[in-house]
């Protein structure tokens, strides 16, 4: 057990962090609404009406999508292009896809190569492009879901204000979806840019997403 908490020590913690910070959210989120609830002249709800609510999955789904756009892009580009001197980068000669010999996949596969690495045609393939494809698709699930749980947070809404309700295609046009969409993939891209850039110049020993303490500024595609 303590050997499989050691090699497994950063997906539970981070697991466990998450599982805290979402039930601490409902929490707060819960007293937030009350309190909008009371303010209006409204009653207030139970924590577990709030938790199933449309307003508490669309503050949810909206966060998801954006870290998995962030995930899903940074996938990608990072294959064509580079950042000089960022450990985030490959090494700058080696953008684009690399050989078959490089990513160790068709005959250069080896003996503890997953078996889809050596698989010929459509299967390597899907496998070679794997992690995006599965990033992308939460990506549009998760905005998927927050489109529709945010329809149904904006016409409770609409009818506490005797407003009419509006549809699920009218709702992709108004500002409060792109609002809640677009803050949230602001903070995304300029966080991942500017891990890209900072890490060219500033260290953290030990860890993989730092440069070597002394490696020169210049260094790219090398990890601590």
């Amino acid at each position: 057990m303590k050997r499989f908490l050691k090699e497994n020590s950063l997906g539970l913690t981070f697991g466990v962090l998450f599982l805290l910070v979402l039930v601490a959210q409902a929490f707060a989120g819960h007293a937030q609404f009350n309190q909008d609830q009371v303010a209006e002249g409204l009653p207030p709800i139970s924590l577990g009406r709030y938790v199933t609510s449309a307003s508490f999955g669309v503050d949810v789904a909206e966060n998801w999508q954006s870290e998995y756009l962030q995930f899903f892009l940074y996938i990608f580009l990072t294959v064509w292009l580079v950042q000089k001197g960022s450990p985030e980068s490959k090494p700058l000669l080696d953008a684009g896809r690399e050989s078959d010999k490089d990513q160790k996949v068709g005959e250069h596969a080896g003996p503890e190569s997953p078996r889809w690495a050596r698989a010929p045609g459509p299967r390597r393939a899907i496998y070679s492009n794997s992690l995006g494809l599965v990033m992308g698709g939460i990506f549009l699930g998760s905005w998927l879901a927050q489109s529709i749980a945010g329809v149904a947070a904006f016409n409770e809404i609409q009818l506490s204000q005797l407003e009419t309700p509006v549809s699920w295609g009218r709702y992709l046009g108004e500002p409060d979806f792109w609002n809640r969409t677009l803050q949230n993939w602001q903070s995304e891209l300029l966080a991942v840019a500017s891990m890209a850039v900072l890490s060219i110049y500033l260290r953290q020993r030990g860890s993989p997403e730092s440069k070597p303490v002394g490696s020169a500024h210049t260094t790219t595609g090398v990890e601590g």
